[in-house]
């Protein structure tokens, strides 16, 4: 008995850490495993992605779970592709395709609309 209620105690544990909202690391927003999250200019209004079609290929949604919750500054949105995502501020969040590891931020700048999310 006593193993099962330790388990089940785990369990909620982990649940709640991975209905967190994404980070902040450097002076820029994160996800959970510590890669760079960016902003797109052509997201004007509040809480809806303009990010479609192939763009979703090269910068995919910062997603999030069924589970997860918005707090604070963090909102859950439905993206341009129909699942759960990450906003900030009404910010759509995204990741960049060519970011290889935790820290990279190839896509800040990208034609002058991609930019590393800050808090």
């Amino acid at each position: 008995m006593r193993k099962t209620l330790l388990l089940i105690a785990a369990l909620a544990v982990q649940q709640t850490a991975l209905a967190a909202p994404p980070k902040t690391a450097n002076g820029h927003l994160t996800d959970e495993q510590g890669r760079t999250l960016y902003t797109f200019d052509k997201d004007t209004t509040p809480g809806k992605s303009a990010c479609s079609g192939g763009c979703t290929a090269v910068w995919p949604a910062a997603a999030a779970d069924a589970s997860d919750k918005p707090s604070g500054d963090w909102t859950v949105i439905d993206g341009a592709d129909g699942q759960k995502q990450w906003a900030y501020k009404g910010k759509p969040l995204y990741r960049f395709a060519k970011d290889e590891k935790p820290g990279d931020m190839k896509g800040d700048g990208f034609k002058d609309m991609w930019h590393t999310a800050k808090p």
